[in-house]
């Protein structure tokens, strides 16, 4: 199995050593020759294979123990039977294992040297999964979790073997999925290795989290030993990791990476702005029918500068510290809301009587003001944020007359913050005092921040932005890959469930009229049951497999009949051998107990045989009778997906239907408060998958049963739109001013 580099030179252009977003104390170094590379490349060959063999042993003693404990806790003698079965194959094949695990590992290396090595643990596959796809699923999961807690513990020594590697790769970048030295290429080795034997998912879980027992130390020694090779043959002897320090970004650099952040596409823009012209012209219909906001100051005197507005605002904004009376950071305080309209008068009283508001601002004053109070009516947020928004009022006030393009703006800093800290309490903040990543703190620290280092530099507000964006970023990585995990494994549970109906619909389709044998029965309900799940997520319903798995069935039913025909009865005869090699060769392939198989298929050899003889079976022993009678009322009793997800009721059918158009992301509150997120759903059985603002699975759930909470007010929609709030908020905005401006004008 094992694979070593051979001495064959390829000659292939070398680079100078590019790096990356960590800096090294050392000067370039010139690429290696072919025949250097090829001679480092072969004794970091052997230092990973040494080490990789040294670790195996103690692991399969770690893993006989492991079984050890699963066989103290099983349920059932069958599982018994299975655990113990796998874990004797282990111990007889202990030694090929080893070679294989060994060969895997040195066979990275012949792939580094072709540059063919790309070993990514992917934790997702088509729409088309089958048996081996949830597996493949399962361990990759388990093994991309054990890789992450290494690769962090070994961050540095990691990184200098990957910068020493990139040199005997003729200068080009290497990364851990690349370096055949890393843990990721350890565990891989392994997986592989362990398909040597036949196991199931719970066995092939129990083997690969048991290695990373073993991962940890036998990594740690192999980019130890290796990194030390490298370093005393002079590559990078002097290698030194730090982290670059961050480049300070110009203006446009700095809105430019905002704009990004902002999520808001072209189609969005143009959208927004047209609103907003919509709301302006409704701003001054109103005002020229006299409906409009009370004027500011006396109507006669002349208007007040941007200059007077702002110094007015920003003792307004020094003022609103001092009337909290603590800082917004402060642990478990609750704050009430800002007054919108006492604020508008607060302003009127910091301008005096010797100047007015010209139009043009008492629009602009207005529509800040119906933005806030879009906020603390918004059944999306989260009391709490309601309230800390809300001491925004003041500073964005202020930024309309600092900055007056800020309105047309959707990638405005200030715009691109308001939505994303309205998201960030939509997302990890519950009604229900639940707060996830202490983001109400981190959010009340940024409101704090705004009220006191905004003056008039509007890139406070862009470095306040990228500042929350970067505490939110890593965050919201980490649950995507959550959600993601945990969207594929519902995936591959409803597929398998989909499946077993299926299965369950042939069988009870060929068996529901028929009286037959326990033994023949428990044959097709439970070891042929699962070889024919097998085949249809394998390969399908259209395969040679699933219509030959078929049509056995088909054949033993046919040969248990009494025959007069002698040709029948000769195929009879002929069926028992065909039937008994073609059984013991699915039972192969779904790993079925060797002990148990004998004895169903010598039953079904002996009622063939019986029928041939036209003769009455033998009477089966009473526990076989009992077993088999619950094992059809357990198959009778599964319901057909669409029976059970059938509304009683036309409106049930209503808010079944309606929530069939909503979209991945939508969020549904609970009683008390409590928030949960259509993360994955199936549209043909209608099963929704929903998980908590970390990212974790907490139910699944039919659109029936949704439906019924929804119909009883135990649950309802937070959020239905994936619009930025900004966009949402002037949405509401026309929606409330245009009645009136129908109204009037009629």
């Amino acid at each position: 199995m094992s694979r070593l580099i051979n001495d064959e030179v390829t000659h292939a252009q070398g680079g100078a050593q590019r790096t990356t977003t960590t800096t090294t104390t050392t000067a370039r170094q010139a690429p290696l020759t072919p025949e250097k590379s090829l001679e480092h490349l072969k004794r970091c060959q052997a230092i990973a294979v040494e080490h990789a063999r040294n670790c195996f042993s103690p692991y399969m003693k770690a893993l006989s123990h492991a079984f050890d404990v699963q066989i103290d806790e099983a349920k059932s003698n069958q599982e018994v039977a299975e655990i113990s079965g796998i874990q004797r194959l282990f111990q007889k094949n202990r030694v090929e294992l080893e070679e294989y695990f060994s060969g895997y590992v040195a066979e990275g290396f012949v792939k580094f040297k072709q540059k063919t090595l790309c070993t990514e643990l992917n934790t997702g596959h088509g729409d088309e999964l089958s048996i081996v796809d949830n597996l493949d699923l399962e361990e990759s999961l388990i093994l991309s979790r054990i890789v992450q807690v290494v690769d962090t513990a070994l961050a540095e020594p990691l990184w200098a073997l990957n910068q020493r590697m990139a040199l005997i790769n003729g200068g080009e970048p290497v990364r851990e999925v690349s370096n055949p030295s890393s843990p990721v290429q350890l565990c891989e080795s392994l997986r592989k290795a362990c398909k040597l034997i036949p196991m199931n998912i719970d066995a092939a879980k129990t083997a690969l989290n048991t290695f990373s027992e073993q991962l940890h130390q036998v990594s740690t020694d192999i980019v130890a030993d290796t990194n030390q090779y490298l370093a005393d043959a002079g590559l990078m002897s002097d290698l030194q990791y730090r982290k670059s320090k961050p480049k300070v970004a110009k203006r446009e650099g700095i809105e430019g990476e905002a704009r990004a952040l902002s999520g808001n596409d072209e189609s969005s823009e143009q959208y927004q702005n047209s609103l907003l012209g919509a709301i302006k012209d409704l701003q001054k219909t109103l005002s020229d029918m006299a409906r409009g906001p009370e004027p500011i100051g006396s109507p006669l005197a002349n208007p007040f500068n941007h200059q007077q507005m702002i110094d007015a605002l920003q003792a307004i904004q020094l003022q609103s510290m001092a009337m909290i009376g603590m800082p917004l950071t402060g642990a478990g305080q609750v704050l009430a809301p800002v007054n919108i309209a006492a604020a508008q008068q607060q302003l009127q009283q910091h301008l005096g009587k010797d100047g007015r508001v010209a139009e043009s601002d008492m629009h602009a004053i207005d529509l800040v003001g119906r933005i806030f109070e879009y906020i603390l009516r918004d059944d999306n947020l989260p009391d709490s944020i309601k309230a800390a928004l809300s001491y925004l009022h003041t500073p964005f006030l202020k930024l309309a007359f600092i900055d007056p393009g800020f309105f047309e703006k959707p990638d405005h800093p200030a715009r691109v913050l308001l939505n994303n800290l309205a998201e960030a309490g939509i997302r990890w903040i519950g009604n229900d005092g639940s707060v996830q990543h202490n983001m109400l703190e981190k959010i009340r620290e940024t409101v704090d921040r705004l009220l006191n280092e905004f003056t008039n530099d509007v890139r406070v507000i862009t470095e306040v932005l990228l500042d929350f964006n970067h505490y939110t970023k890593n965050i919201v990585r980490r649950q995507e890959l959550m959600e993601k995990r945990a969207a594929e494994k519902a995936e591959g549970e409803e597929k398998l469930r989909e499946v077993k109906q299926r299965v369950n619909q042939e069988v009870m389709e060929r068996t529901e009229d028929k009286e037959l044998p326990s033994s023949l029965l428990l044959f097709l309900l439970q070891p042929w049951f699962d070889y024919l799940s097998f085949c249809l997520l394998r390969y399908g319903d259209q395969s040679e497999q699933w219509e030959g798995a078929l049509e056995l069935i088909d054949d033993i039913l046919w040969g248990m009949e009494h025959r007069d025909d002698p040709h029948d009865v000769q195929v009879q005869k002929e069926l028992i051998e065909r039937l008994r090699k073609d059984i013991f060769a699915a039972f192969e392939v779904i790993g079925y107990d060797s002990g148990k198989g004998e004895k169903l298929v010598n039953s079904i050899t002996d009622l063939l045989q019986a029928a041939i003889a036209q003769r009455e079976p033998e009477p089966e022993p009473e526990p076989v009778q009992e077993e088999a009678k619950k094992v059809v009322e357990e198959k009778r009793s599964a319901v057909p997906a669409e029976a059970a997800y059938k509304p009683i009721t036309a409106e049930e059918q209503r808010v079944v239907d309606g929530l069939k158009q909503i979209e991945f992301g939508t969020w549904f509150e609970f009683d008390g408060g409590r928030r949960l997120k259509v993360a994955w759903y199936n549209s043909r059985t209608m099963h929704y998958m929903l998980v908590n603002q970390v990212g974790k699975k907490e139910a699944m759930l039919t659109g029936l049963e949704l439906a019924r909470k929804m119909i009883a007010k135990t649950a309802h929609i937070v959020s239905g739109s994936a619009k930025p709030f900004f966009e949402r908020a002037l949405e509401n905005i026309y929606q409330n001013m245009n009645p009136d401006h129908a109204k009037t004008a009629s």
